[in-house]
């Protein structure tokens, strides 16, 4: 399943940016048998943007909650789907 994570920065988290802190990060979303298939830098009302496939809502859920907690970044996790694929559901 393909999920959007949009996350948001507090203060902490801001200060606590660096490459080795992504680098857990895609380790925390493997460990729960997902795969980063792209990661955005965001400018607006979020900060960041994950494209992640993981098996189920669970581990979605599971890394979500174990991100934010390692780094202070708040995730808005949403299942997503193609248009493609939502086309063909509904049409």
């Amino acid at each position: 399943m393909k999920f959007l994570m949009l996350g948001r920065y507090s203060l902490e988290a801001i200060k606590g940016i660096k490459k080795e802190r992504t680098k857990k990060v895609i380790s925390i979303i493997e460990e729960k048998n997902g795969k980063v298939e792209q990661m955005f830098a965001l400018l607006g009302g979020y900060d960041l943007a994950f494209v992640v496939d993981f098996p189920s809502v669970k581990e979605a859920i599971s890394a979500s909650v174990e991100i934010t907690k390692l780094t202070g970044i708040s995730f808005n996790t949403l299942a997503a789907i193609t248009v493609e694929e939502f086309d063909k559901l509904l049409g």
